[in-house]
C-alpha cells in the first residue's frame, strides 16, 4: 500500500483507523506562529485543533505535594505537577489524579492550551469555542424564559376568564 499511496499510512489505534498526511502542500495554511514553535496537526479529529507544540528546554518543571480530597495517599506524595513556560513565564498546575504520568500528561495538554490562547488571542480557536458555548447557553436560557413567560400569560388570561364566568348556575 506504501507503493502505491507514499503519502498515506494507516496507523491502527485502538479501535478505528486514522489517516496521517504527511505532505506538507495538504497542511492547512496558518497565521506563522513566533519563531521557535511548530505546530500538531491531528488527522482524522474533528475536535482537535491545532496547539503550539512544547519544547521541553522551553519548560521548567517540578514535582509538589498534593491537596485536597484523597487523605493520607495524595497529601503525602508529591505527584502535584508545576509546568513553567520560560519564554512566557505561564505557569500550570495540575493534580488532577494520583498519577505523576497522568498529571504531567495533562499540564502539558492545559500550557499548550494556554500558550495557543497566548498567541492567537481572540483568533483562538479556544477562545471561539467558549464564546459560542457561552452564546449557545444564553439562548438556550431566553427561550427558556420567553416559555415560561408565554405559560405565565395563558395561566393568567385563563384564570381571567374563568372568574367573570364561575358565577353561574
Amino acid at each position: 500500500m506504501t507503493k502505491i499511496f507514499p503519502f498515506i499510512s494507516w496507523i491502527y489505534s485502538g479501535s478505528r483507523w486514522t489517516t496521517w498526511r504527511g505532505l506538507p502542500s495538504t497542511c492547512p495554511v496558518v497565521r506563522p506562529l513566533p519563531p521557535g514553535l511548530a505546530r500538531v496537526l491531528v488527522a482524522g479529529k474533528k475536535d482537535r485543533i491545532d496547539l503550539p507544540v512544547l519544547n521541553e528546554e522551553d519548560l521548567e518543571e517540578q514535582f509538589v505535594r498534593g491537596s485536597g480530597p484523597g487523605g493520607q495517599a495524595t497529601n503525602k506524595t508529591s505527584n502535584c505537577v508545576v509546568l513553567k513556560h520560560i519564554p512566557t513565564g505561564i505557569v500550570v498546575k495540575c493534580h488532577q489524579t494520583r498519577s505523576v504520568d497522568i498529571n504531567r500528561r495533562r499540564a502539558r495538554e492545559i500550557m499548550r492550551e494556554k500558550l495557543d490562547v497566548a498567541y492567537k488571542g481572540e483568533d483562538s480557536e479556544i477562545v471561539l469555542r467558549k464564546k459560542e458555548s457561552v452564546q449557545r447557553k444564553q439562548e438556550k436560557r431566553r427561550k427558556t424564559n420567553e416559555n415560561l413567560e408565554r405559560k405565565r400569560q395563558f395561566k393568567e388570561a385563563l384564570e381571567a376568564e374563568s372568574k367573570p364566568g364561575s358565577d353561574g348556575v
